[in-house]
């Protein structure tokens, strides 16, 4: 696994790095040595806030935490990032490396499996052309956290979303 760390406002000390090196080793046996796992800190007011996202053939693996010390907030996402595929093993034992989950002793304490993605409603409604912000608008004002709708300048299908911060995201599929 190739690991990329950066730093947005905070320096990155060489422990930082080895703790994180020896961390995401944990995780190594769930992955090919393509994958890759990007690593930032973000220092806020009194926080740092450290985010994992590990890539491998299409498929994502996200975390993030915040603590007054990014040790701390590195250890509680690792352990995220673990009951993440703990949780989903099942699915994933066709995705990831071959005889990744053949360690038993790694699922005693075994949470409950999703065996089935149970959909419990499905809605089809029309998708009108509209700006980006006239979704957020729509968005807005229906009190959802995501709207989906047809670019009007691209034509494509893409959804606004609200961010933590309060600020909106923009999903659009890559060409």
């Amino acid at each position: 696994m190739k690991i990329n760390i950066t730093g947005r406002k905070v320096p990155i000390s060489q422990s930082f790095t080895q703790r994180v090196e020896k961390k995401l080793k944990k995780l190594e046996k769930f992955f090919d040595s393509d994958a890759l796992a990007e690593v930032t800190i973000t220092q806020e007011r009194n926080l740092q806030r450290v985010e994992v996202t590990i890539r491998q053939g299409g498929m994502l693996f996200r975390a993030e935490e915040a603590e007054t010390e990014a040790i701390d907030a590195l250890d509680k996402l690792i352990d995220v990032l673990f009951r993440q595929i703990r949780r989903n093993k099942t699915r994933l034992e066709k995705r990831l490396r071959e005889n990744a989950f053949n360690d038993k002793s790694l699922f005693l304490d075994e949470e409950p499996e999703e065996n089935e993605i149970d959909v419990v409603r499905s809605k089809k409604f029309p998708v009108k052309p509209m700006d980006v912000e006239e979704a957020v608008l729509q968005m807005n004002m229906l009190g959802h956290q995501f709207y989906m709708f047809r670019n009007m300048d691209s034509n494509e299908i893409n959804v606004v979303y609200c961010r933590r911060d309060g600020k909106y995201g923009l999903l659009e599929p890559d060409a």
